[in-house]
């Protein structure tokens, strides 16, 4: 068998790298939106310190024919949807109160700058939990985003470190 010549290596271990670091979520659907392949894929992700709450993100992803004829082989556009949900009893665990939240998944949509992620924010003052899908990379002047919020007024909801006091305004 003869030994891949390092020029052709290289890319191939560059797609193995971005294969390898996509991922994080379950994958629940996907469906071609056009006639080159192009995919749009959604995820089921679970909230890893709040139990009872899912939420689906679709995202897009590039076909080769796309990669072939726009020539950017590494990156995957950075738009995307959010969607959550109470899907059972929710408890919520250790969660950061303060504005900026806590990241709760991220995912590489190109080689090295590119990510799609997911942050949690509490929203002490309409008692809910706010999910942002965002890109890290800013596209025409600003990031693209969506939002989802879980209402948890008046729901059982458990608090495993107690009910955080809500602020006067």
């Amino acid at each position: 068998m003869k030994a891949m010549k390092p020029l052709t290596a290289v890319p191939a271990l560059a797609l193995a790298c971005l294969l390898a670091a996509c991922g994080g979520g379950n994958e629940v659907g996907e469906f071609k939106n056009d006639w080159t392949g192009n995919e749009i894929k959604i995820m089921q992700l679970q909230d890893p310190k709040v139990s009872g709450v899912v939420c689906h993100l679709a995202h897009f992803d590039r076909s080769v024919w796309d990669r072939l004829g726009k020539g950017n082989w590494f990156e995957n556009p950075s738009n995307s949807s959010i969607s959550c949900l109470q899907s059972g009893p929710i408890t919520v665990g250790r969660i950061d109160l303060d504005k900026s939240g806590e990241e709760v998944f991220d995912q590489s949509q190109s080689l090295v700058f590119k990510q799609l992620a997911v942050r949690r924010i509490y929203d002490a003052s309409s008692d809910s939990l706010m999910y942002v899908s965002f890109s890290r990379t800013i596209v025409d002047g600003s990031a693209k985003m969506s939002l989802s919020t879980v209402p948890l007024y008046d729901r059982d909801v458990t608090w495993t470190n107690g009910k955080p006091a809500v602020d006067p305004p």
